[in-house]
Order: C-alpha cells, then structure tokens, then sequence
C-alpha cells in the first residue's frame, strides 16, 4: 500500500480511512470474519445510525433466483421515461465496482462511493459489516443524498436475512424461484420461496412473475397480509410474434415490444414489473409511452448478449440450472449451422453437475477456465465434472477465459458460434478481452 492510501487517523473525525476506491474496497473484503453472513441487525443498527430507514422515496425492492437485476433495469428505463429521479442498485458487478450503483442510469463516481464509505465507517462504530453490507449501505446511503424519487433495489442472496431487507419496501417483487444457494436458503423451492418471500411487507403490493409460484409465496403473502398478485391468476400475458400484451382486470396493454431482443424470459419479467408499476401508479404515475419506450431501450449486459460482429459470441451470466435451461431454449431458437463452443468459469459453491449436465445438449466442444476469486473453481475440477458426466466431445483448459478466446481463434470456422457463461467473473472476463 503506497503512502497516499495508508490509513487516516481517526483523531480527526473527516478524515477517509483511504483516499481511494480500490483501498475501500480491498479493506472491506478483509474487515468481517467470512464473505458472506445473512442477517439485518448489523446493517440495520448502521443505517438507523445514518438516518436511513426512513427514506422519502419510494423503495421497490426485488428478488428471485433469476431475472431480478433485469427487473430492476427494466423497471429503471420505464420510470426514466416517465422523469423520475431513479436510484438503482444491483450486484455483482461486471467490470467496475460503480456498476452497482446507478443514478438515473449512470454509474457513480469513485468520489461518491468513497464519501459514502467514510460516512458508513464512521456511523457503524465498533459493528463489523461484510462486503455487501457496505455496499447496501453505500447504495441507501448516496440515493439519500441525492433525493431520488424511487430507489430500486435487487436482493443479494435470498431475500429475508438479506442486507436490502433492512428497508421496508413500498412494492416487493420476486421474479422466478428455483434452487441455487441451497447451503443458505434450504433445499427445496418451498423453502428457498419462503426466504425470498421475506421482502414482502403487510398491506403493501406482493408481486411473484413466476409463472408456478411454490404454494409458501401465497401461505406467507397470505400469513402477514400482503396484497399477493400472481400471473394466470391476477395478471396475463401473452405473446404474438414478435410483441405482446399485457392485462389486469380492465386494464390491457397491447402490441408492446419485447424486452431483450434474443433473450425469451424478459417478457416474463416484464409482466412482474409492469403488475409492480401499475400497483404503485398512485405515488408514481406513468407518462403515455413511457412503458413502451422503457421496454425499447432496456438492455442488460451479459444477459443472453448476442454479439454479431466475426464469429458470433454470446455472453449470458447463467449459473445455476434453471439459466442453464434458459440458455438452451434461447439458442434453440437461433440455431447455428456450425458448432457451439462454450467457454465455462463457475464459481465452487453453484452446482456445477447440474448447470454443466444441461448445457451438455448443445456443446460441440468444451473450453473451461479457471476463475479468478477466492470461490472460484479451477479449470481441471470443470473439466473433471465433464468427463464424470460422460462427455466426450472434446475438452479443453485455460487458465484465462484471454486464452480460451487465443484457443477458439484457430478452431472455429465461419458459421460457429462462442458461448461464455457460468459466472458473472467470466462473463466480465470476455467483455475485458473483446473491449466491448
């Protein structure tokens, strides 16, 4: 650590223990005992500390096993076009920490970030706070001062221990449930819905986009009185074509277009978000058009990314299994008359049998990599789980998903096709080599 970042004095009560983001940040990582510690009352004690819990704006927060981060953009560009001042945060990150936290759809500055650490490191006293609970904070932190009108929030992990949970949400959404994080939210869908039902608060709109809710979603909304809406039961959607409708009781949205230009479950998503909008239209009404402008311009990195330029190149952040069946029934429908090589990077804890299992389906040849953080898994364990699978089109390992591409360049010929996917980290690792 060079002299300019070392540790400030706390003597003086301004002064940043760093003058930089990657010095907070790095602290930060190191300052609670494990990575990951469900729980509110440490994040709750800091914000009451700071005067957070009691925002002026409107908070929508989100969770879901998928979908949640499109959610939350999806619901970003909709208000963006009817003018409010929108607060978004989301995680992990691709490239930048700054990706987490957005006003009004741009990323804050280093600057920002490290004025909202100091205050978080000087309210929580002796309280120790993981990573994420620092970035939450962070996140209520900055949309506090800067007087946003509707703050967007995507859970972490789960939803009812989860740091996001610290604020009371005026509309609560969970997009889809499936198994993932099973050694923190159980075993089951049942159970895993049940946690992430914890966002919903009593008399406040409830909303589920997935289309087969486990029957907790509906005991728990019904247990604490929240207004439960669900799709086929509540809200309809259906698709023609190339566009949509949408509609609740008499009210009907026709021809809207499709979110994600590639990607099929965005109109699902859309459906919960717009059910979240139109419960909320009271304290946040919406300009004409702005529904169908905000699903026009709605793009996500990484989520089913096609890349058309030279050798066709996906980029899509599936890991777990429920993606991975996504992944495959996305690029059915934009068959390749070549083969599909796919560039892996998982991290250890996910299941990686079975995200691997089902990607096996369309997987002309295998290139996997190691990935670069402390719950990352190395390269020779992905290829290990491939052969115990029975693979045996042909494997390959890199150490960098750099060099998988270095590989690819002389295998692929005119009409295949390059999938990354398995984490985030990889994903992140792609955009960096093909400087998109």
């Amino acid at each position: 650590m060079n002299a300019e970042s070392m540790p400030q004095s706390h003597s003086d009560k301004d002064a940043m223990r760093f003058d930089n983001l990657h010095d907070w940040l790095e602290w930060q990582e190191e300052l609670h005992f494990t990575a990951i510690e469900l729980g509110l009352d440490r994040c709750t004690a800091v914000a009451e500390n700071m005067g957070l819990l009691d925002p002026d704006f409107t908070v929508i927060s989100v969770a879901g096993t998928n979908g949640k981060g499109s959610s939350v953009v999806m619901m970003e560009s909709i208000l963006a076009n009817s003018g409010y001042k929108t607060g978004c945060y989301t995680s992990p990150h691709l490239i930048r920490y700054n990706e987490r936290v957005k006003l009004n759809g741009v990323e804050v500055s280093d600057e920002k970030l490290c004025e909202s650490f100091s205050r978080i490191d000087q309210a929580r006293g002796d309280i120790s706070l993981t990573y994420f609970e620092f970035g939450t904070l962070a996140a209520l932190d900055i949309f506090h001062h800067e007087n946003i009108d509707v703050a967007l929030l995507e859970v972490g992990l789960g939803g009812r221990l989860d740091a996001v949970n610290c604020l009371d949400a005026d509309a609560a959404l969970v997009s889809s449930i499936d198994l993932d994080h099973m050694q923190w939210l159980g075993m089951d869908r049942e159970t895993i819905a049940r946690e992430k039902a914890g966002i919903f608060r009593s008399d406040k709109p409830a909303i589920c986009s997935d289309p087969h809710p486990p029957e907790t979603i509906l005991e728990y909304a019904e247990e604490i009185g929240a207004t439960l809406y669900i799709p086929g039961r509540d809200f309809n959607y259906q698709l023609s074509d190339d566009r949509w409708s949408w509609q609740w009781g008499s009210l009907v949205y026709e021809s809207l277009p499709r979110p994600g230009q590639y990607n099929s479950c965005q109109v699902q998503n859309a459906a919960g978000v717009l059910m979240v909008l139109n419960t909320l239209k009271s304290e946040l009404p919406l300009k004409a058009g702005a529904i169908e402008k905000g699903l026009e311009n709605f793009s996500l990195t990484g989520r089913f990314q096609m890349l058309t330029e030279g050798t066709q190149t996906i980029l899509d952040v599936a890991h777990n299994t429920q993606a991975a069946r996504t992944l495959v029934h996305n690029l059915k429908q934009f068959p390749s008359s070549g083969k599909t090589h796919i560039i892996i990077g998982m991290l250890k804890d996910k299941d990686q049998t079975g995200f691997l299992s089902v990607l096996t389906e369309i997987a002309d040849s295998w290139h996997a990599v190691s990935t670069t953080s402390s719950r990352g898994c190395d390269s020779v364990t992905l290829k290990n789980e491939l052969l115990g699978l029975g693979v045996t089109v042909p494997i390959s390992e890199s150490d960098t998903v750099a060099n998988a591409f270095l590989k690819l360049q002389k295998e692929t010929g005119m009409h295949d096709r390059i999938v990354v996917t398995g984490s985030f980290l990889s994903v992140g690792d792609a955009i960096k080599y093909l400087e998109i």
